[in-house]
């Protein structure tokens, strides 16, 4: 075992010493060390349910004849930190999760992990370091929260906070129930109830095979998520035995099923990030093109919030992950952490409700949730929900209207500066221009919520949180603090955009782009001091996944 390089020989004789400091028997020596990696928080709903769980996780490491170890995990609530400084750090804590459970498990020798997760870039970070370790590991999902309810209505976050301010700001809803909303959409513990980041990568963890099936939806406040970490405490030792290692499972084959899971819910463009990322560390090469690829093979079956009025609970109890996996014609076989293939899991299953999961011949559209698109002012590479955008969006050329920061464009907005046929740019939001490359949520919903998200497009550098819906892209690279052309665009400028034609241009010609090129001066770095200094100075563009160099 790992372990034994901390706990047997003569030498070891005062490591064993502090081991036994922490209260483990004699007979715990001779187990397998199974760290539990758990983010629990008072700071965030999806978190502060933990407790129970790491309890469960413990309890099955223990009857499966491990020795459970449990270390702590910093989180951050990406609606929390949205629309102020805190969104800087949201993006970049992924790597720095990444680092600390390496840093853990490597210092002790663990010989497996479970890791305890949930939200936006906690569930990412962590299987980037289960790839970086390759020690046996499964990931426990904590699940998404019950939908609130509001006089016979159900509430969702997004819809009903953020979207719920552009709302109140037209004079739709009143005071009064602007503050009901704020109380009610959020009613407990778990992630936030619709297709937004945190639900979409724990359903492509269960995808790719690295939690039990089931996990990805089962709810927060449930009995059957106690059981499933009680099982995966039970299965991570079990792994061990077995030398059943994240690279054995994380194949290509399992990156490209999770793709098609993503294409076929319409979950969030942040996946297109995170992927690549976790890829990366497990040696597979995952070019942004495939997204597209895939997308045009994988139709859209489910429509679930913020595209739909379906939620996480619906989609749980219509079949959740294997019922998804058994619609798509094209899924790719291999072993999960659970000693399951994928098709021995997609063979289990016997109901789908096809009012929530949809048969491909009655499918929403045609092609994925997210389509790539590139032209001149994206020249590597932009994301776009598709399947959040209306009809008569998905073809617009707009009069660019630019903003510097999130903050500049937000002050426009509320401030009724944006009409029908304009096309809000916001840059210096990337990797490096954010840095961190902020998600742009507040402007997005309060766009829908005054009712423009049907005649005005935004671009940007930066990204988009889950919950977004309308004619938005971003992700677009080169980044403005690269040069990149979208630090080009002047106030005026016509700006096209084609998404079945996977288009995205600048309509100016290439003589006055290399003039405005040769003039440019990039802006003054937002952040020179702490950690999003230094990050800014190693993070990669945005199309290949914003990792370190």
């Amino acid at each position: 075992m790992r372990s034994d390089r901390i706990k047997k020989g003569l030498e070891r004789t005062p490591h064993r010493a502090l081991l036994y400091g922490t209260g483990i028997p004699k007979s715990g020596m001779a187990k397998p060390f199974i760290g539990i990696a758990s983010s629990f928080t008072d700071l965030i709903p999806g978190h502060i349910g933990m407790r129970d769980l790491e309890r469960s996780i413990e309890n099955g490491v223990h009857a499966a004849g491990g020795y459970p170890f449990m270390f702590g995990l910093p989180g951050i609530c990406d609606g929390i930190a949205m629309g102020h400084r805190g969104m800087h750090y949201s993006l970049p804590s992924r790597e720095l999760i990444a680092d600390i459970v390496e840093s853990v498990t490597q210092a002790h020798s663990l010989d497996g992990l479970v890791l305890l997760t949930n939200c936006d870039k906690i569930t990412p970070g962590m299987l980037m370091a289960a790839g970086r370790l390759n020690i046996p590991t499964i990931a426990v999902t904590a699940g998404p929260m019950l939908t609130g309810r509001y006089r016979g209505r159900k509430l969702s976050f997004i819809r009903n906070t953020f979207e719920a301010m552009g709302r109140y700001r037209k004079g739709e809803i009143s005071r009064s129930e602007l503050q009901e909303c704020e109380v009610s959409a959020c009613p407990g513990v778990g992630s936030c109830q619709g297709l937004y980041t945190a639900n979409t990568m724990n359903c492509l963890t269960e995808a790719m095979g690295m939690s039990l099936p089931s996990c990805g939806t089962a709810l927060a406040a449930s009995s059957e998520k106690r059981r499933i970490a009680y099982e995966s405490g039970e299965r991570v030792v079990e792994l061990v035995r077995k030398d059943i290692t994240p690279r054995k499972i994380m194949t290509r084959a399992a990156f490209e099923n999770a793709i098609m899971v993503d294409l076929a819910l319409g979950g969030s463009t942040n996946t297109v990030l995170h992927l690549m990322a976790i890829a990366h560390e497990v040696g597979v090469n995952i070019p942004l093109e495939l997204f597209d690829k895939l997308s045009r093979e994988t139709p859209h079956i489910t429509s679930i919030e913020p595209v739909g009025d379906h939620y996480m609970e619906d989609l749980h109890w219509a079949g959740g992950i294997p019922a998804v996996l058994s619609r798509l014609k094209k899924i790719r076989n291999y072993n999960t952490v659970s000693g399951k293939s994928i098709k021995k899991i997609i063979g289990g299953v016997d109901y789908i409700d096809d009012k929530v999961i949809r048969p491909i011949n009655r499918a929403y559209h045609k092609e994925g949730g997210i389509a790539v698109l590139k032209g001149n002012i994206a020249p590597l590479g932009a994301v776009v929900k598709q399947s959040g955008v209306s009809p008569n969006m998905m073809r617009f050329v707009g009069k660019a209207r630019v903003f510097d920061s999130e903050e500049m464009a937000m002050r426009a907005i509320l401030g009724k500066k944006i009409s029908a046929g304009d096309c809000l740019v916001i840059r210096y939001e990337g990797p490096k221009g954010g840095p961190g490359m902020r998600e742009m949520l507040a402007p997005t919903a309060t766009l829908m919520g005054m009712g423009l998200g049907k005649s005005v497009a935004l671009i940007t550098d930066g990204r988009f949180s889950g919950g977004t819906r309308g004619p938005c892209v971003g992700h677009i690279s080169p980044e403005a603090m690269e040069g990149g052309p979208i630090a080009l665009v002047r106030e005026g400028d016509k700006i096209k955009l084609d998404i079945p034609a996977r288009k995205i241009e600048l309509e100016i010609d290439d003589r006055e782009l290399e003039k405005r090129k040769k003039d440019w001066k990039p802006l003054k770095a937002k952040i020179n001091e702490g950690w999003l200094a230094r990050y800014a100075k190693v993070v990669t563009s945005a199309n290949t996944g914003a990792v370190l160099k």
